[in-house]
């Protein structure tokens, strides 16, 4: 190899002789440093130009979405800036002496080159491998895109050692054994990715958060669709658009609350009241018993429930001319069971999860009767719209019954009870 160098160089010199007879050695020098920049020159050009485009072309053509990720996230155009620089570096070694500044001066200049645009290039790899495995699965599980961020903290590091090293002409294990004295610093400096990657890892092993899952967590006013779990901060959409940075290792520490169960549970759940004015509540007589019996919803179940109650009655021989004696149909029973019978023929509501309609305790603000059923849906515009028709027809049929929804008074009824006390007698 010395020797085709050495056979090279003295063909260059003897060419350049004949055009600059007594030339020197500056002279000799700046004409290998013009050849090797026009070299690199048009090497950069049939690499980034004509090379690039009839790329670019043939990945259209193909259409593989993987071959796209490799012109979208520039590796190609990073691994050809590797390549040129090792070209430069190769010449320069070829045509000028080893003893000589300038090849010293080029070798420096094109190892920080190599060393920057070889960790680019790893950056563009490891970015390519994330999208790849995001698309082939709709929510990944695993941490990635943190797993990836902590890899390329740590290939900063060493090639940050490694292009000092260079720089100052020492071996970096000496860079190596002198980290062991500042690793309280480094703690320090790099607790957040620490604790960031130890909280990823937590995550994904106990399947607790995964991107597209929808969190809660009241404590940083957050509440939405996770967007990316990274190495030192997750980010959620919120349902107002607003975007909140929570830091990893919080959803470790801190607690908060994952929706995912419910989206895939396939249903969501109704859990709303509606307050009943207990003055409203009262036996039926026999004229609202014949009217309710009309409901599609409530004929069979008065029928049989009439029939159980007289049943009763004339088995202890009650006398029904008092309220209190025997057993009677309530307005509020008869309503409750009306409510569940409306849930369980509504095509939307989930018949295979929990429904029921319930009574709670009664307090100042009335009888609170509990809707609680599943949603067909999880969508939540479509949630609103199914629990806002209920909730229409349940305030719609109250007078059916002889019930009325508990309201707190108002100024329009505190003047209006004003104006009835202050109205003057008629004579």
């Amino acid at each position: 190899m010395d020797d085709t160098r050495e056979a090279i160089k003295q063909w260059l010199m003897a060419t350049l002789d004949q055009y600059m007879p007594g030339q020197t050695h500056l002279e000799f020098t700046l004409v290998v440093i013009a050849w090797i920049a026009v070299v690199a020159i048009f090497l950069h050009l049939l690499l980034q130009v004509l090379a690039f485009r009839l790329m670019t072309k043939l990945v259209n053509r193909a259409g593989r979405q993987w071959l796209q990720q490799l012109l979208s996230q520039k590796l190609f155009q990073r691994l050809s800036f590797v390549f040129q620089g090792a070209v430069v570096q190769v010449q320069a070694g070829l045509w000028l002496e080893p003893t000589s500044l300038a090849l010293a001066l080029l070798k420096l200049i094109t190892d920080q080159w190599i060393l920057l645009f070889g960790l680019l290039a790893f950056f563009s790899f490891l970015d390519i491998l994330e999208r790849l495995a995001h698309s082939k699965s709709s929510q990944v599980r695993f941490p990635l895109r943190g797993i990836m961020q902590t890899v390329k903290l740590i290939s900063c590091v060493l090639v940050g050692i490694l292009s000092i090293s260079l720089l100052m002409g020492k071996s970096p294990l000496i860079f190596f054994s002198g980290l062991g004295a500042l690793s309280a610093v480094l703690m320090l400096i790099f607790k957040d990715p620490i604790l960031g990657l130890v909280a990823g890892i937590q995550l994904s092993a106990n399947k607790m958060l995964a991107v597209g899952d929808w969190l809660e967590m009241p404590k940083y006013d957050s509440d939405g669709d996770v967007i990316d779990i990274g190495l030192t901060t997750v980010k959620v959409r919120n349902w107002d658009k607003t975007i909140t940075t929570i830091p990893t290792y919080a959803l470790i520490s801190d607690s908060f609350k994952n929706w995912r169960g419910m989206s895939e549970s396939g249903g969501r759940r109704i859990k709303r009241s509606i307050l009943i004015n207990t003055a409203s509540i009262h036996f039926l007589d026999e004229q609202s018993l014949q009217r309710l019996k009309k409901a599609e919803l409530l004929g069979d179940y008065l029928e049989q429930k009439v029939k159980a109650v007289e049943s009763a009655n004339s088995a202890k021989n009650v006398d029904m001319s008092l309220l209190i004696n025997g057993r009677r149909l309530t307005n509020i029973g008869t309503f409750r069971n009306y409510l569940s019978s409306y849930l369980k023929a509504h095509p939307n509501i989930h018949q295979d999860m929990t429904l029921m309609v319930r009574q709670l305790a009664p307090s100042e603000q009335g009888l609170p009767i509990e809707i609680y059923a599943f949603t067909k849906t999880t969508v939540w515009a479509a949630y609103e719209e199914i629990q806002a028709d209920i909730f229409d027809h349940v305030f719609a049929v109250l007078p059916e019954f002889g019930l009325l929804a508990h309201e707190a008074p108002t100024g329009h009824d505190l003047h209006s009870l004003r104006s009835a006390t202050l109205k003057p007698p008629e004579h």
